[in-house]
């Protein structure tokens, strides 16, 4: 009796210390881990926090890929196709309300014509720079303050187009002063028939004044308005699908672009119905 009683002491014994061990080492296997992914994340956190110090907000990471602005159209329309009957108020009223809208939010303000309008930095980043306003007069019988209705309503409608906005944009200028255009063609998709007549521009050219550059960035001018051309179709074909593409024009740009062949230019398709 006496060595069974030992035995079972013994045994209990054992049991007891196997179960301290494990206990023991499940929990500095436990820590490891933790002191192992605690450092992994302090790597993880300190490599973002070096890699955004690099980074300006102010400047685009990839901004030395952009050879050509892009540009853009209002109204959009549905796929870029401006399709409308004249008589029919309800088909054109939303092109209307579109470009009311786009040209709510310019305002005058005094500038000085053909010279960029540069503002020392002072080497503040985000200091706060002034902006041009665009002039909304500046496109004639596009602006909505003679016709509101933008021609839309006697068949002769009107497109603005829009450049892209690229921060130090004067640098495309550089010394030569290029000055950009927008030209836009047309052709007849049934007849074949195409040209560049029955356009007309504002401002005259189709020019984007310099005055409205260089553009500062988002931050920097947050109540930057770039400049727009307006162009009126005339003459326009009614039921008769037109495709018009507008291209900018300069010295500096190249005539087309390997990667992008829509860069610095924009492609849509115009109808004017007519029940007459």
């Amino acid at each position: 009796n006496a060595v069974n009683v030992n035995v079972n002491v013994c045994g209990k014994r054992t049991c007891n210390i196997h179960v301290a061990v494990c206990m023991y080492w499940k929990c500095l296997i436990f820590l490891f881990y933790v002191a192992f992914y605690t450092f992994l994340a302090g790597m993880f956190s300190l490599t973002m926090y070096v890699m955004l110090l690099t980074l300006d907000d102010n400047v685009p990471t990839y901004q030395d890929r952009l050879t050509t602005p892009g540009m853009m159209i209002r109204p959009e329309g549905e796929d870029l196709e401006i399709l409308y009957t004249k008589e029919n108020t309800e088909s054109w009223d939303m092109h209307v309300q579109a470009l009311n809208r786009f040209l709510s939010c310019k305002t005058l303000c005094e500038c000085v014509p053909d010279r960029y309008f540069l503002q020392d930095t002072a080497g503040m980043k985000n200091k706060p720079k002034r902006s041009c306003q665009f002039k909304r007069s500046t496109l004639g019988d596009c602006s909505g303050l003679a016709d509101r209705y933008y021609g839309y309503n006697e068949g002769k409608p009107c497109v603005i187009i829009k450049m892209n906005r690229v921060r130090q944009h004067y640098l495309l200028f550089n010394l030569n002063f290029y000055i950009y255009r927008v030209d836009c063609s047309w052709m007849e998709i049934s007849s074949g028939q195409d040209g560049r007549d029955g356009l007309e521009y504002f401002p005259p050219n189709g020019t984007f004044n310099l005055m409205y550059y260089p553009y500062y960035g988002k931050k920097a001018q947050a109540n930057y308005s770039q400049p727009l051309v307006a162009v009126k179709f005339l003459n326009i074909t009614l039921n008769t699908d037109i495709n018009v593409e507008c291209k900018l024009m300069a010295n500096n740009i190249l005539a087309g672009s390997d990667r992008d062949k829509f860069a610095g230019r924009v492609s849509f398709k115009l109808r004017v119905d007519s029940i007459n």
